[in-house]
């Protein structure tokens, strides 16, 4: 057998462009769904929820044509296999990976990282499912697509994969006219709060600010140093970029 015959005896060419297409459908789902989601500034934003779907999507489809190797022409299957199930190691192989992304996910102020490289473990072991199964063109147009969308969507970030988060901290004299004056300059920065603290003390008659901002830009150093030294409430401050 020839390597063009073995190629195609599994799957014909309307086939594989049919898983293809699949693929980019399960990407577009996923982007629609991530979109809504990056707009609400959550951390699986559009990419995480894109590589999810499409991974998703090559793993049913290696549930349900992956074994067709297995089968004769006529349907039946081949001697020495009636009974077994080829499926039973390919499953754990997806609940198993799951452990290992959730060791590269963590929190770190306010934000969590990690998402989309779990995301991209995933993918990549359906993948090699895929690849292991003998679905080459799909696991090879997985490979292709997902790579270009990570690449791509690095370079060309969109919604809240596009915004910087940041750390602003102040302690001040007086939290009543502050208060005012920061919901204004947050408007003028251009800068939505995902997460805050106030901490006022009594003794000491001050008031803490602990918040995690996200922009377009990270906020320069003129900009933060015009807003401090306008306000002379502020007895101390720090602006802090969260990697």
């Amino acid at each position: 057998m020839t390597f063009l015959s073995y190629f195609n005896s599994q799957f014909s060419l309307a086939q594989n462009l049919d898983f293809c297409f699949r693929m980019v459908l399960a990407c577009a789902c996923g982007a629609a769904i991530g979109v809504e989601r990056s707009r609400r500034f959550k951390e699986a934003g559009i990419r995480t929820h894109i590589i999810v779907c499409c991974a998703a999507a090559l793993i049913m489809m290696i549930s349900k044509y992956g074994f067709a190797d297995l089968t004769n022409p006529d349907g039946s299957v081949f001697n020495g296999i009636r009974g077994a199930d080829p499926a039973r190691v390919a499953a754990q192989v997806v609940s198993g990976i799951s452990f290992l992304c959730a060791g590269v996910i963590f929190k770190n102020q306010g934000t969590v990282k990690g998402l989309t490289t779990a995301a991209g473990i995933w993918v990549t072991a359906g993948i090699g499912l895929a690849v292991g199964a003998g679905m080459i063109v799909p696991a090879l147009f997985a490979t292709v697509l997902v790579s270009l969308l990570q690449i791509l969507m690095h370079r060309f970030a969109i919604g809240a994969d596009a915004y910087c988060a940041i750390r602003l901290q102040f302690t001040v004299r007086n939290g009543y006219d502050f208060n005012g004056a920061l919901e204004r300059q947050l408007e003028t920065w251009g800068a939505q709060v995902t997460e805050s603290k106030v901490t006022r003390s009594i003794e000491g008659g001050t008031t803490d600010y602990d918040l995690t901002i996200r922009r377009r830009d990270e906020i320069t150093y003129d900009e933060f140093k015009q807003f401090t030294t306008e306000r002379e409430e502020i007895l101390s401050a720090s602006n802090s970029p969260i990697r």
